[in-house]
């Protein structure tokens, strides 16, 4: 059955001059070259709402048929915290031991990273980003497939990153691999397969990242008019 449509003004969308969207596009790339994936958090909690709304704006994303394949598990429970902890430095042990191959570990070591993973205890808040590789109604018990489940997932988990940033929070993606005990240990149910921790929280007052550089636009875009 077709959905209704709507008037497109109806969904608030602003009316902006050529000016206003260049001014706009500006201000918003600034703000995102801004972002840093932060590895030292303070343990202070944010509130609530926060989260809630970022969470909130990743829902909004774009799915394929409008399945909105996804659950977002927020976490702040310490014993939580600790348990993730725990499995996923086990899994990180055997990645950087020799799992992930030399060539992947050379690219990593300017980072500076290892298994030892503090951050997942110490910032006040994880996000765990389940995708549903199939739905199942909450009444019936049907099972219906999804659509581009991982296009759709990449889309939300990005306007969750572009919310925490815009709240002021700092952001840390861990994808430890596999990452089955995510979903052993938040409960969540078999259609679901945890693809990204966001762990978020204020950055500590002498937090430190590589110094990095990004590709210029000429590398990462061409125009073709």
């Amino acid at each position: 059955m077709k959905a209704p449509y709507i008037e497109y003004p109806l969904t608030g969308y602003p009316h902006r001059s050529d000016a206003q969207m260049i001014d706009s596009a500006r201000a918003f790339r600034i703000l995102m070259e801004k972002r840093r994936t932060i590895r030292f958090f303070k343990p202070d909690p944010i509130p609530q709402s926060v989260i809630e709304d970022a969470v909130k704006t990743a829902a909004t994303a774009p799915s394929g048929a409008n399945k909105q394949p996804w659950h977002f598990v927020i976490v702040t429970d310490p014993d939580l915290k600790t348990k993730i902890r725990a499995a996923a430095e086990e899994e990180e042990r055997a990645f950087y031991g020799g799992k992930a191959g030399q060539e992947w570990l050379d690219d990593l070591a300017h980072l500076g990273t290892d298994a030892h993973k503090p951050f997942l205890e110490i910032a006040p808040c994880l996000i765990v980003c389940f995708q549903q590789n199939y739905q199942i109604d909450e009444e019936s018990g049907k099972r219906s497939k999804s659509y581009y489940v991982q296009e759709s997932m990449g889309i939300a988990c990005g306007f969750l990153l572009a919310a925490l940033h815009n709240a002021g929070l700092a952001t840390l993606t861990h994808t430890p691999s596999p990452m089955g005990f995510l979903r052993d240990i938040l409960g969540r149910p078999k259609n679901e397969r945890a693809v990204m921790l966001v762990v978020t929280g204020r950055p500590a007052d002498d937090a430190t990242v590589p110094k990095l550089t990004k590709k210029p636009f000429d590398q990462v875009a061409s125009l073709k008019a």
